[in-house]
């Protein structure tokens, strides 16, 4: 580690139903283009890490802060952090560099971030979030329940390596490694979020993303990039544009 500029280490936080593994063909363009390390864990509850007995966003803020802890005790006195998450992983982004939390963040990027819910859309992630989970006789059928899911149907193959992450058989059956409950997490409150941190953020969107609008996103009060003929997931589609948002901080 450079203990005169210290080093900038890249959290990649992935969206509801998704893994850590979706950042997983990123791997190559932040091995040319990010001069620091870079790492992108499994929120609770989803891929390898264990459920919690409730979920808010300071609870999955919480799990990864542990989960940092070995981490950032390795860190020289100039090192930091910078934050990318997608959709639900900007929220916990968000919740992670609140200045109560302390931690060394340099700057938070939240792409896809759901502003707006309705009532019936937290009727609708309630309900899902009370279902048990569901088993499946293939791994083919489950692995497109999870591309579903997790928004990614369209961008990643059922047999795509990153797909595995989201799957567990057990006595010879599949199921989806998400935890159902995870769901009930509710109503993000981006204006109080964004009133805890003083770091710079900037939050992003596909131009084609039905999930959020450019003029919800401005009025928020902190700067706003639109990416052009992307959609929700741009972080799949066009790794190098979404990465090109953290130029800044290189």
């Amino acid at each position: 580690m450079g203990d005169t500029t210290g080093t900038r280490h890249l959290v990649l936080l992935h969206g509801m139903g998704a893994t850590g593994e979706v950042w997983l063909p990123w791997a190559p363009l932040l091995e040319r283009r990010w001069p620091g390390r870079w790492l992108a864990p499994d929120l609770a509850g989803h891929g390898w890490s264990p459920p919690l007995s409730g979920y808010s966003f300071a609870g999955l803020a919480q799990r990864l802060v542990e989960g940092l802890g070995p981490v950032t005790e390795r860190f020289g006195p100039r090192d930091r952090l910078v934050l990318l998450g997608h959709s639900l992983g900007g929220v916990v982004a968000l919740a992670l560099a609140a200045r109560q939390r302390g931690l060394p963040v340099d700057a938070v990027v939240g792409l896809g971030i759901k502003v707006v819910w309705s009532p019936a859309e937290l009727a609708k992630s309630a309900e899902l979030a009370a279902r048990p989970v569901t088993w499946f006789a293939s791994r083919d059928e489950a692995a497109r329940r999870y591309l579903r899911v997790s928004g990614l149907a369209g961008l990643f193959a059922p047999d795509h390596p990153v797909v595995d992450a989201g799957l567990r058989r057990e006595d010879g059956r599949w199921r989806l490694a998400m935890d159902p409950a995870a769901f009930a997490v509710g109503e993000p409150r981006l204006p109080a979020l964004l009133a805890a941190t003083d770091v710079p953020v900037l939050l992003a969107r596909g131009e084609l993303d039905p999930m959020v609008s450019d003029a919800q996103l401005k009025e928020l009060g902190v700067p706003v990039a639109t990416l052009p003929g992307l959609g929700h997931n741009a972080h799949v589609e066009d790794p190098a544009a979404v990465l090109a948002l953290l130029d800044a901080y290189l």
